[in-house]
Order: structure tokens, then C-alpha cells, then sequence
């Protein structure tokens, strides 16, 4: 690699409104269960026009804490805090000396910092009185705040990098510890990034027309990449991963999750909300250049899959130019929300789903489809870990011109949709031994089915399963 050292992931902690370990979350991805609710205690607010959330509502603060560091944490830094420490637990770093004697650093950020000190200073700006303030108040509203938590914590000494951009702040966390230590400047990083929910964030996005409106109907909101979505719903939560430099962590004999190979960031220098796919795409071959892989090396996308119209559509478009029009791609923003600095965090931790998400036999997949009787794309499938919203399904990803994000017809994308997934699920199978269910597709591609353009949609709904080596779709 150049005389550059290799980075590999040694831990990962996270906090989710699914819950805080994987077998809390992976559970309530089988059965479905979005963490996004009606958010009752925001109808005070009459010009708020979303009611929906993914609110972390039974976070309780650990007992070992002190009254002394918990003064200068604000929500935001205390799940911050929170998932660093599941992070250095699970990488046997957490009461290790050598975090703490300057090898390890922190690179983490959010999009803002914790806003009931905000609303505190800018009440002193409307009433004149400095009620609420004190000592700790700006450390707690300040955008770095999770960094500085993070640091002050657990006694980390090397360098710190706060990362406040945003939906970036995670990924940007993520890629600037991964550059710190591949650089050769310490072999240690904790690196993620947090989000508190608040209403201001939703009022946000109301304001650009691009919150989820489906207030009656929580649990089928957000939907990314799909015909049916409407916006976005805000999140909250925290990712952190322990990066460590590959010989630092054999050395000590860590199990080793992962390894980051190749990181991009660029910026769209056009519009401060409006994603353009040409940058999107030059993001990830910055990506892919940096880690020395050819596009045809990789095989999934984690898509960041917001749900709103332009986004999804630049993104797929990016993801179609770059790795064809066959990549799978999914978001876990169908369950947790939009949590925005926490999200490119979370997909790593969240990663283990390709390997415990349980998959019906093809068969059985197939009939269970037909006995629904739902040939126009309502039933709900699995992509990877994602219940609503994939690959170009439902007829694509379309506009108010009934194209679909490919700019295909929705007769050409349902026929896309049908043979791509049967090609992947074929290879797919294949390579897992699975000679039955090769079969079995063959047969399916070759019936008449094809020439129904509802149920060709359904079928490319039912096989775009096979996002991850060998992995299969299950409906429901």
C-alpha cells in the first residue's frame, strides 16, 4: 500500500430508536418494527406540518457516570459518550492505559450541538436575562461538542477533528480517523458521529418541502427509493467505530471487524441543499481511487436514501453512472429516520445484517407472494435490512413525469428490475450452491409472467433480494 498503514475496525457501538445492541435491532428488523412514531409533543407547534419522528425514548443515563461529566454533556454528546464506550468495550480498549497516553484520538461531529442551550442564549438575546446559562452551556450547544465529550471522557490525548456538516458529519468522522491513521499519525481513533432530535431539525426540512407528510401512518414512512415516498422523517441517535492501524491490532490480538480501504469527500460548490449527482459520483471514485479498486469490485451500495425527490433521484443516478444498473442499493433510513450527523455512522455498525438477516426459501418466497394477491407492489420485501424501499422497485424510483431515477419508462424499469434481480439472484445462488433455486428462477423467468408489467414489477420486487453474496428476499 505505498508505505501506508492499513486501518481496520476493532469496535463499533451504536444507539438507535430500535435500540442499542444488535440483537435488539436485527430482531426488529425481522419483524419489521420502525422505530418512527407520532410525535405528540410536537402538535404545539401549528405551523409544523410533520408529526413524525424516530425519537430514542428509553435512553437512560448509566450509573457510573458522575454528576461531573454529565455537566457538559447535552443529549447529543451524552449518546455521543454512550456509543464510544460500547465502541472501546466491545475492541477490549476500554479501561486499556494506551488510549490514553496519546495514541488514540476522536474524529466526530453532529449537526448541531444540544439546542435547549441554544434556546437559552437566544432567549438572553430576546428577554435581556441570562436565564439557564452557565458554566456549561456553550460546551453543550457548541457544534464540536460531541468530539470534545468524546475526548474529555475517556482521557483521549491525540488529536481531535470535529466534524459539523451535517448528513456528513459521520462519514467525514469516519474518513478523516481512517486518513489519520493511514498517514502513520497514531494508530488509534474513535470515529462516528450523533444527533439529538428536536423540532427545529424537522422545521428544517418543512420549510424546503421535504418532510414526510404521512402522519397517520408512521410506520410506512420514510420509504426510500420508492414510487410512494414523501420526505423525509428526522432521527436521532449515535455510531462510533474504534479504527486501528492493522499491525497495532494483531499485535494485541483484537478481533477485527472490517477494514476501511478507501475514503472520498468532495463538495457540490453549487447549491447548499440540493444534491448534484455528477459530484455524488465523483465522491465515490475518490473513494474507490484512493482504495485502489476497480467499480465491478463492489457489491452493495448503502445508499443514503433521505426519501425526498431530488435526492433519491441524484443518488441513484450517481450510483447507476458509476457501478451500473444493476448495483443493489438500500437505506436503513426506512426504519430509524434521517439521523442526519449519526447516519453515515450507524451504516457500519449496522453492517452485521448481511450476515443474521434470515431469508425464506425462494419457493416459499414466490408463493407467498402469489397467495397474497397483491400484484402492484404493496407487499413489503427485504433488501439487505431494509423493509420499504430498495433497488428500483415498484416500478422505480419516478418523477412527476413517470420516469423512474434511470429515466426509463416504467415498463422499461420493471423489466430492468425483473432481469437484473433474476441475474443477481442466479449468481447469487450459485455461488452459494443453491442448484434448486436456480432452477426455480430459470423456470420463473421463462413464464408468461413477464408480459404483465404489475406483476414483472412485483417479481423484480420479490428477487432484488440478492443485495449480498448469497443473500435472498423475503416477503411479507
Amino acid at each position: 500500500m505505498n508505505g501506508f498503514k492499513r486501518v481496520v475496525v476493532t469496535g463499533m457501538g451504536g444507539l438507535t430508536s430500535l435500540g442499542d445492541s444488535w440483537a435488539q435491532i436485527s430482531d426488529n428488523f425481522k419483524h419489521s418494527r420502525s422505530g418512527i412514531r407520532y410525535m405528540s409533543e410536537w402538535d404545539r407547534f401549528s405551523e409544523l406540518n410533520t408529526r413524525l419522528g424516530g425519537p430514542v425514548d428509553d435512553f437512560v443515563v448509566p450509573s457510573h457516570w458522575t454528576r461531573k461529566q454529565l455537566r457538559s454533556m447535552g443529549p447529543v454528546s451524552r449518546y455521543s459518550v454512550y456509543a464510544a464506550e460500547r465502541a472501546l468495550a466491545d475492541a477490549g480498549l476500554l479501561d486499556d492505559p494506551s488510549i490514553k497516553d496519546g495514541r488514540m484520538g476522536v474524529a466526530s461531529g453532529s449537526s448541531t450541538g444540544s439546542t435547549e442551550d441554544i434556546k437559552a442564549f437566544g432567549s438572553m438575546l430576546i428577554n435581556s436575562v441570562a436565564h439557564g446559562l452557565n458554566a456549561n452551556s456553550y460546551v453543550r450547544m457548541m457544534p464540536h461538542t460531541t468530539a470534545a465529550n468524546v475526548s474529555i471522557f475517556f482521557g483521549l490525548k491525540g488529536r481531535i477533528l470535529p466534524t459539523s456538516s451535517a448528513c456528513t458529519s459521520g462519514s467525514q468522522g469516519i474518513g478523516y480517523a481512517y486518513e489519520a491513521i493511514k498517514f502513520g499519525r497514531l494508530p488509534l481513533m474513535l470515529a462516528g458521529g450523533a444527533e439529538e432530535l428536536c423540532p427545529t431539525e424537522a422545521m428544517v426540512f418543512d420549510a424546503l418541502y421535504a418532510t414526510s407528510l404521512k402522519n397517520d401512518a408512521p410506520h410506512t414512512s420514510p420509504s426510500p427509493y420508492d414510487t410512494g415516498r414523501d420526505g423525509l422523517v428526522i432521527g436521532e441517535g449515535a455510531g462510533m467505530l474504534v479504527l486501528e492501524e492493522l499491525e497495532h491490532a494483531l499485535a494485541r490480538g483484537a478481533h477485527i471487524y472490517a477494514e476501511v480501504v478507501g475514503f472520498g469527500s468532495n463538495a457540490d460548490g453549487a447549491h447548499v441543499t440540493k444534491p448534484e449527482k455528477d459530484t455524488m459520483q465523483i465522491a465515490m471514485q475518490l473513494a474507490l481511487d484512493d482504495a485502489g479498486l476497480p467499480a465491478s469490485a463492489i457489491g452493495y451500495v448503502n445508499g443514503h436514501g433521505t426519501a425526498t425527490d431530488h435526492g433519491d433521484i441524484a443518488e441513484t443516478l450517481a450510483t447507476s453512472a458509476l457501478f451500473g444498473e444493476q448495483m443493489p442499493i438500500s437505506s436503513q433510513k426506512s426504519f430509524l429516520g434521517h439521523t442526519l450527523g449519526a447516519c453515515a455512522a450507524l451504516i457500519p455498525t449496522l453492517a452485521q445484517a448481511r450476515d443474521t438477516v434470515h431469508f425464506l426459501d425462494f419457493n416459499e418466497v414466490v408463493q407467498e407472494a402469489t397467495n397474497a394477491g397483491r400484484l402492484d407492489g404493496s407487499v413489503k420485501f427485504y433488501l439487505g435490512n431494509t423493509p420499504r424501499g430498495a433497488s428500483i422497485v415498484r416500478k422505480g424510483v419516478t418523477t412527476s413525469k413517470k420516469t423512474n431515477a434511470f429515466g426509463k419508462s416504467d415498463e422499461a424499469a420493471c423489466s430492468w428490475v425483473l432481469q437484473s434481480a433474476l441475474i443477481n439472484l442466479q449468481n447469487a445462488a450459485k455461488a452459494a450452491g443453491a442448484n434448486a433455486v436456480v432452477n426455480l428462477v430459470s423456470n420463473y423467468q421463462n413464464k408468461e409472467y413477464k408480459s404483465t408489467k404489475n406483476y414483472e414489477c412485483h417479481a423484480g420486487a420479490i428477487m432484488a433480494g440478492v443485495a449480498l453474496k448469497g443473500d435472498y428476499a423475503k416477503v411479507r
